[in-house]
């Protein structure tokens, strides 16, 4: 008597899909994603795209999910610009980096005839001062006698307070920016009158010996005699 012999494997029925079910729609979006957050993440998965649709409407935040899945532009009052991934509680704030002054009306436009860098003046901060911290100061001096100054650097980053994150860390409260830039000043006018930074700029510098002169005398005021073919170089140092 001959065996009957079956096979293990169950029948799988094909299941016949049409390619038009295989997008996206909004009922699927809606039972997956049901909060903001998770939704703005598959869109950021999906596309790239960081959407910003927390606080508004179902119908408004899905149909922009859905059409941005489809390959839609998102309206530019929905786009972020954070990774959703990234919670905010989490982040260390950092104050924003203040802008440089412009320069001085009476200078601006002229090209200096003398520029001096000098790496020994103690940083502004009061507090890496007390550290021997030095900063960077650029001195320039222009044909008609004007002295100005500006300190360059350094920039750095300073850790304020403490709190623990949701990890159970120390982190900071905030970091803000030990900046010292104040923009170009001047110290001396060109009629010769020193402001009064320009007096104890000078001072400072008038202690640093070079030879049986000092640092201002050698080189902050200088001078210059700049006329015809020479006064030409210095808008083209080749004179043309």
């Amino acid at each position: 008597m001959k065996k009957e012999t079956r096979s293990l494997t169950p029948a799988v029925a094909e299941i016949q899909v049409n390619s038009d079910d295989l997008g996206f729609d909004l009922e699927g979006l809606m039972s997956d994603f049901p909060t903001a957050g998770e939704l703005q993440k598959f869109v950021f998965d999906q596309t790239g795209v960081v959407l910003n649709l927390k606080g508004r409407s179902n119908k408004v935040k899905y149909q922009i999910a859905l059409d941005v899945l489809n390959g839609q532009a998102p309206p530019a009052a929905v786009l972020g610009s954070e990774n959703p991934y990234v919670d905010k509680n989490d982040i260390v704030p950092l104050e924003p980096l203040k802008p440089t002054p412009p320069q001085p009306a009476e200078i601006r436009g002229q090209i200096p005839v003398n520029q001096f860098q000098v790496n020994t003046f103690p940083h502004p901060d009061a507090q890496w001062a007390a550290q021997g911290q030095k900063c960077q100061v650029m001195f320039r001096k222009y044909i008609d006698g004007t002295i100005t100054y500006e300190i360059m650097g350094p920039i750095a980053q300073r850790a304020i307070g403490e709190r623990i994150n949701k990890f159970g860390q120390q982190v900071p409260e905030k970091y803000v920016w030990v900046d010292p830039r104040q923009g170009e000043q001047i110290v001396q006018t060109s009629s010769g009158r020193i402001t009064p930074i320009g007096t104890r700029l000078k001072n400072f510098m008038s202690k640093m010996k070079v030879g049986n002169k000092n640092q201002w005398e050698i080189w902050i005021d200088r001078d210059f005699v700049i006329g015809g073919d020479a006064a030409q170089a210095l808008d083209n140092p080749w004179g043309m």
